[in-house]
Order: C-alpha cells, then structure tokens, then sequence
C-alpha cells in the first residue's frame, strides 16, 4: 500500500473542503481501495448560516460521484445536529432516511447525500474515510474472518459485525463505536463491507487508511496468500464470435431487453474460469454488498441449474434455456459469465455497464483467491444478497432512471466509418445508445472516439481475413450484432467506358460490392441472434435508379449492391432481418469528393461549384448528418414493418422524380 500524498501539493490548498477533495482523490485513484463510485468519505465543517449563526455542517459525498475525479461540488453539505439526532431514532426507513437528509442540506443543488451519512455523523472525528480495500475484503471473507481481523488489529480499529448499509448500520455503530472505542483506536472494519479511518486532518485520516490496509496486505503476505499465480491456459484456436452472440441473445431474453456482452480472455480472466473449483468459488457471492448491484450473480455456463435451485430456490427463479446447454437465471440477468474456453464475459445495458462490473470482477478474483489460500472464501449469505439487491432504495433508484436509450443494449457496425457519412452513422447511433464498430482503412479509425461504447478496427474491408478477425473483436468487445450499416465506398474520377480500364473497374467492384457480399454473409449468423431481430441498410447512391455519364463503375456497382439488398430482403425475412437502403446524391462532406472529383463533376454539368453542390429540386445542401440520421432511424422501431424499402436523401433529383 502506497502513501500518495505530497506535501508540496497539498500546502497550495486552502480550506478543509480543498484538502477533503485532495484526499479523496488519492483514495479515489487507487483501485484496490474503491471501484467506481464506491467507498465515501466527509469531513466537519463549521459555516455561518444566513443569521450569521455557526452551523456545524457534515460535508459528505454525494451519490453519483466517484471518488477519484470528486469536485467540491461533489459533497453534500448536511447540518449534523439533525443527522446525529437522527441516530438516536429506534427505527427509520432507508427511503425516510434519505428525505431527511435531503431536506437538512444546506444546498439545494448538492448531490443526494450517501447513505452512510448517518454513519458519518456520529464518528467523532473531523474526517472520516471509508474504502472497500481488496486486502481486508478478502481477510473478512473467510472462515475466521473476524478473529483474523482481531489478530491483525487488535485496538487500533473497532469491529462491528454486517449490516445492510443505511439507518440500521449506523445505528449499530451508533450504540457500540462509543463503547469500544480506546485511546488507539484510528479506524473500524466493518466486515464483509469495508474499512475506515479517521483523523483531525485530512493527511492524518488518509494516512491512517494506508496503515491500516497495508496492515492487511502484510498479513496475506506473511499468510502465502497474497501472491497469486495465474497459469497460461491454452486458448481456443477457434472463431467463439457466435458463441458470444448466442449467449448474448439468452441473456437479453432473460432480461427482457438487448444487453452489452463484453469477453475478456486475458490470462486471469482464463485461469480463474478454467480452475477445477471455480463451480464452488465463484458461486458463494460477491466480495462487498457494494458490489452486489452492479454484478448481481455469476452463472457458471454448463453449470446444472438444479444447484441454483438447492442454493437459491427461496429467492430465485431458475430458467433453462431452451436452444442451448448454457444455464442461467431468470429472476435478473446475470452480469457475468465464466467459460473455460471464452473467459468472463461480463453484461451490461450498455458498454460502460459491462466495463464496470469487469473492472469490479477483476479484483473479486483475486480477493476470492486470496481468502481462498486463507483457508477457504466465505460471501454474505444468499438472503443478505438478497436484501441488497432489492433494497427499497435501489428498487426506487430503478424507478427513478427512466426510459433508456433507444439503442441501449444494441451493436452497430459501420464500414468507412472514420469520415463522411460513415462517421456521421457512428455518430449517430452512439447517440441513440448503441455499441459501436467502425471499420476504415484509415488509421484515424482507431482514435475516433475513446470511450466504452466505441471501437474503431484498422480494416481493408476488401480483404476476407481483416474483415472476419474485425467481427471477432467485435464479438469480444460487445457480443453480437444487431445493426449493420454498409457504408464503404470509392467514387473513381469521372471516366467513360471506351476509356475504362480493367483493374479500375475491378476495384471499385471489390470495395463496393464484393466486400458487401462477404459482410453480409458473414453477419447473417450474428443478425439472426439480435435480441430485437437484425437491421441493415445499405448507403446507395442516386446513380441507381439515375446513373450519369462517366460513372460507369460507381453507377453499376451501387445498382448490384442495392439489387443484392433486395435479395437478402427476400431471403432473411424469415429470419427477422430487415434490410434497406438509402440513395443519396451530393453529399460533399464525404471522402471520396475530393476537390478534383467535385471540380470534374461540376465542370462536367456546366455548373460552378456552389451551384452544384445545392443542384436539387429543393436547393438545399445535403450533408452526411442528414443521411446518418435516416439511416439510423431505419434501424428503430419507426421502420420496423419495412423492408427492401430505397429512400432518396437527395433534395430531390428531377431525374429521379
């Protein structure tokens, strides 16, 4: 455990809330010690009150706000008075609890304090910490848990026994800190939950939490159980993208909408799903109730769902698919899978989701290994879970979190998606809450976005084996596909046929229609798994049903991709896939109208440049945003009785007309 705090940066704050954020921060940034959103922390304040009074206040963290990037703003300033009134009650509902600190803050605009604010309150110290440190998890949660902590400890921390964080806990700790508490005493351990410490500086609360968790981490060393050995599992040789789709799909039927499933098949990720006892350790619970909302339950595939129903049949309902050998449970959706040969898989409503529970996972791995060498890993009982789980407060957290986004859950790709219209669909569907893919040849692909919900793949979309290992990372990182935009397209200098040479006409034919053939074959598996049944739509051109001169290439290739359309139409209907396409017409935003091309062009109708660039029946621009839009609406729910449909976004073409 590292002590980050520097002296010289801290000397330049100025006040307890800037050293409360300083502090907070340096927790924050440690993983082993809060994941995402988790832990809190406060600090006491005294401030004048519009009398002109001193008002004692309890600045604690707000909900919503992670600890590594809090701001001021972040903390809820609550008159302490009141909240410390508040434990003395005999009894007070969580969701009662949280009104009442509402309407004792001090700021209207604050963050709904943390619900350990209770708890916060009746500590007799100016700051207080609060972490979910890996080490002291995964000492709690063995056997001898407790006396383990007492050995390791002795007076330095007070231990209070689990309780369900709110009103109950903090009334617990309210009735037994006071008495347990000695002269040494800097921290409390709360067990299977987490660690605090306090202190009458900022400096002195956090270096105490170091102490105390590098205390822990001493002991799993001394203990053999803190190194952990991760053997090199063989992976499969095998392309797993449809076993991810299919696992996908069982999922998202369960819980009743499209999910995000991301496969990590890293070297932990591998050995940890493959151990001989991984149906026995990964089955009893996560390490923290903080962690049971954002993992729920961790379903072996292949395990019998009859040991669900003996381990769980008072809080659970079990299903079993019905297509598959794959098991899992009804009552929610998990939020991880463990496969020997596909890893863990981690689900979530969107891709930032299924990143935080891999993140949180990650460690769980390691806390049960390491209480594993401790003598055995011991959760929270099934029914304290349980009670976690369905909380009232988080029940009303769900109420409150409304409509989602029209594509959460869902996976798109988009081929010539780093420019033009092709980055305005990506743009597009992030927007309306998909998963991204983008495929492009160039390199600026890969940084087009750097965020969860996004992967921009380097591809020759004309190359067999780049597009199918492009699916594979698609399939790892979001776990099917639901959405497929063919976008991917050059437009050669304007050239008649007597002057057309071979090799100029067979590669506009491979890049505008053959690699369209190959995707839409090798989707067609993926597309048929789609939760919500699969949607592609084809960017056209005006050139199909109105080709010009010198556009020989361009003009027949867009024509046969659009007839290749029809035909899927035909032929994946059954399988609930909905194909259309879209023709623009002088979109000149976009990659392929360089200035040359769109100089010939003009100069080929007698037109200057601006007067072609709005030659429509509307006199209006066409941009590639316009054609994203449509296209992206063509995958919702306004579309969804319509297929084979071709659709000008042209401004109105009097040839076409």
């Amino acid at each position: 455990m590292h002590n980050l705090w520097i002296e010289t940066e801290s000397r330049l704050l100025t006040g307890d809330s800037a050293l409360r954020v300083y502090s907070s921060r340096l927790l924050g940034c440690d993983k082993s010690l809060v994941l995402h959103g988790g832990g809190n922390t406060s600090v006491k304040i005294i401030e004048k009150n519009a009398f002109g009074e001193d008002e004692e206040l309890l600045y604690v963290k707000g909900s919503g706000w992670d600890l590594e990037k809090i701001e001021e703003a972040g903390f809820s300033p609550v008159r302490l008075d009141y909240v410390r009134r508040l434990a003395q009650l005999p009894s007070l509902p969580d969701p009662q609890m949280v009104n009442e600190l509402v309407t004792h803050m001090t700021r209207a605009s604050a963050p709904v304090p943390s619900v350990e604010a209770i708890l916060h309150a009746i500590l007799p110290y100016k700051y207080v910490d609060h972490t979910h440190a890996d080490a002291v998890i995964a000492i709690t949660n063995t056997l001898r848990g407790e006396s383990r902590i007492q050995e390791i400890y002795g007076d330095l921390v007070v231990v209070i026994p689990y309780v369900m964080p709110g009103f109950d806990l903090a009334r617990l700790c309210a009735e037994r800190f006071p008495a347990e508490a000695g002269a040494h005493t800097i921290g409390m351990v709360l067990l299977n939950h987490g660690i605090f410490s306090f202190g009458e500086t900022a400096k002195e609360s956090y270096e105490r939490m170091i102490k105390l968790v590098g205390r822990a981490e001493d002991y799993l060393k001394r203990s053999e159980a803190w190194d952990i050995c991760w053997p090199d599992v063989a992976r499969p040789l095998k392309n797993v993208s449809l076993d991810l789709a299919r696992l996908r799909r069982e999922i998202s039927d369960i819980a009743g909408f499209p999910v995000i499933l991301a496969r990590h098949a890293d070297t932990k990720s591998l050995a940890f799903a493959a151990r001989s006892d991984v149906a026995t350790i990964s089955q009893q619970g996560p390490a923290t109730p903080d962690h049971v909302i954002r993992t729920k339950r961790v379903p072996m595939l292949g395990r019998d769902v009859k040991d669900y129903a003996k381990e769980y049949g008072e809080y659970f309902s079990i299903h079993e698919p019905l297509a598959t050998e794959r098991k899992t449970m009804l009552d929610a959706a998990p939020r991880i899978a463990l496969d020997p040969e596909l890893g863990m898989c981690t689900i979530g409503r969107t891709a930032k989701d299924a990143a935080v529970v891999a993140e949180i996972y990650s460690h769980t791995m390691e806390i049960i290994l390491q209480a594993t060498a401790l003598g055995g890993y011991r959760a929270l009982p099934a029914k304290d879970i349980f009670d976690v789980e369905y909380w009232d407060l988080e029940q009303a957290k769900l109420r409150k979190s409304g409509n989602p986004a029209i594509f959460a859950g869902e996976v798109a790709l988009v081929t010539g998606a780093a420019s033009g219209i092709g980055k305005a669909c990506v743009d597009a569907l992030l927007s309306r809450g998909a998963a991204v893919v983008g495929l492009d040849i160039n390199p600026k692909i890969s940084t087009l976005h750097k965020r969860a919900d996004f992967r921009g793949i380097l591809c020759d979309v004309t190359s067999e084996e780049q597009l199918k290992h492009a699916l594979e990372k698609a399939g790892d990182a979001f776990g099917g596909l639901d959405m497929l935009i063919l976008n991917a397209g050059i437009f050669p200098g304007g050239c008649h046929i007597d002057a057309l040479k071979t090799e100029d006409w067979q590669r506009v034919m491979q890049v505008n229609l053959d690699a369209n053939l190959v995707l839409l074959r090798e989707c067609h598996p993926l597309l048929k798994l789609a939760p919500r049944g699969g949607r592609v739509v084809v960017i056209g051109s005006k050139n199909v049903p109105a080709p010009g001169p010198g556009a020989a290439a361009y003009s027949v290739s867009k024509a046969a991709l659009t007839q290749l359309m029809r035909v899927a139409a035909l032929e994946w209907g059954g399988d609930g896939i909905r194909i259309n396409s879209l023709h623009p017409n002088a979109v000149f935003d976009t990659g392929i109208w360089t200035e040359e091309v769109l100089a010939s062009r003009a100069r080929h109708y007698g037109l200057s440049v601006e007067e072609y660039t709005k030659n429509n029946v509307l006199r209006t621009e066409v941009t590639s945003r316009d054609v994203a839009e449509l296209a992206a609406e063509m995958c919702g729910p306004l579309f969804a009785k319509t297929t084979a449909a071709q659709v000008p976004v042209d401004g109105g073409n009097d040839r076409v007309i």
